[in-house]
């Protein structure tokens, strides 16, 4: 089965940086678009930023310009670099990709989530 694991969360002062990473591995022919979003408690699950396979990246309005997403499609790997980080960005943070698998089936994978606390 496809899997995607999330690392780079944690604890981080107000004003500093994080480095969201999410690699998919499984039966993956090919892995279209791929995203963060995140939930705080409370809130619903929200789009931080999204990328597709061509590049294309979208972000929410509240994270532009602090939050950039990356890929490396050789590695079916997203990235989130956080700089600028405030108390509101306080959430669990989750990466979802649409997958083709070698099926083939278009399927839609979330991870487990990684956790970032932002916090004096």
């Amino acid at each position: 089965q496809v899997q995607l694991v999330e690392s780079g969360g944690g604890l981080v002062q107000p004003g500093g940086s994080l480095r969201l990473s999410c690699a998919a591995s499984g039966p993956i022919e090919r892995v279209v678009d791929m995203a963060w979003h995140r939930q705080a408690p409370g809130s619903q699950r929200e789009l931080v930023a999204s990328i597709t396979r061509g590049l294309i990246t979208h972000y929410a309005d509240s994270v532009k310009g602090r939050f950039t997403i990356s890929r490396d499609n050789a590695k079916n790997t997203i990235y989130l670099q956080m700089n600028s980080l405030e108390s509101e960005d306080t959430a669990v943070y989750y990466c979802r990709a649409q997958v083709v698998t070698t099926t083939p089936a278009m399927i839609d994978s979330w991870g487990q989530g990684t956790q970032v606390t932002v916090s004096s």
